[in-house]
């Protein structure tokens, strides 16, 4: 499947700007399945500088510098998006969880020392003894590990309620527990302290959805906006995904943009700003098949 994605950010400052440096992350990531087929970023006003780089997890970034005073800030970026079908996963067929956390213990592999940072707490993904107790309903002895990490996924779909006015940003997990609500964020960021809290390795991805779904299939919570999910990783099979939001497998209808710890790994846009006041904020995604 092929997409275009438009992702407009605006901000609108009280006062005036005297210059400001940012990092994006809106570019979506060259991966085994999907490929970057063009790319490009507009700042307006013009940056001084416009950089761009691979962070530490792989991401595309772009770094940006402006000394022109101004109000508004206008980030437009535009690219063009080949998804590829995932692999079928075998859930039953996968290695029974504990073997997958004994061997984050004592990684040996690449792939398994790459995913053991994925166990600790990060500052948004935190680890609790409750938190645990919730997911070892899913993770029974001898599991396979994509039967529980599906069966977590169901369960947080069913009960927790999708509220936008229920949380903001910088919530806790704990606090997203108690109410049972939240965004796609929370959701991401209570799913991974769950299976970190039991050992399991699980990163955080940022992306898209597909704005309008296929004909007669429902639309998915969070087209038009930036869209958060997470990954397991499965030695052997690699990093599998999850989306609690939707109780989906990302297929073709997801598009990555980056993965990290958490969210503040790969924020879309953050930076310093030396004066303005109070801003206002502006986001817009248009995803379109072609």
């Amino acid at each position: 499947m092929l997409y275009s994605i438009h992702h407009r950010t605006r901000y609108v400052y009280e006062d005036h700007v005297s210059y400001s440096h940012h990092l994006a992350r809106l570019t979506p990531s060259d991966s085994p399945l999907q490929r970057r087929i063009s790319s490009r970023i507009l700042v307006n006003p013009a940056p001084d500088i416009l950089s761009d780089h691979s962070d530490y997890f792989n991401n595309f970034t772009h770094f940006f510098s402006l000394t022109t005073p101004h109000q508004e800030l206008v980030v437009d970026s535009y690219c063009k998006v080949l998804i590829e079908p995932p692999r079928d996963l075998s859930l039953n067929l996968s290695p029974a969880w504990e073997s997958v956390r004994d061997r984050m213990l004592q990684p040996s592999d690449p792939g398994s020392l790459e995913a053991a940072e994925f166990v600790s707490p990060s500052p948004l993904c935190t680890v609790h003894p409750t938190i645990a107790d919730y997911t070892l309903k899913s993770f029974r002895p001898g599991t396979p590990i994509l039967e529980g990490v599906t069966d977590l996924t169901h369960r947080i779909h069913a009960d927790f309620e999708f509220n936008p006015s229920a949380t903001t940003v910088s919530t806790p997990v704990m606090e997203v527990f108690e109410k049972r609500a939240g965004v796609c964020q929370d959701f991401a960021h209570f799913q991974i302290s769950c299976l970190r809290s039991i050992g399991l390795p699980a990163s955080y991805v940022s992306g898209y959805l597909r704005t309008e779904p296929p004909p007669g299939q429902p639309r998915l919570i969070g087209a038009d906006a930036s869209h958060a999910w997470i990954a397991v990783f499965v030695p052997e099979l690699g990093w599998a995904e999850f989306d609690a939001t939707n109780d989906a497998i990302p297929e073709t209808d997801h598009i990555r943009v980056a993965r990290g710890r958490d969210y503040h790994d790969i924020c879309p846009i953050r930076g310093t700003v030396y004066g303005g006041g109070a801003q206002k904020l502006e986001i817009g995604v248009t995803v379109t098949p072609e």
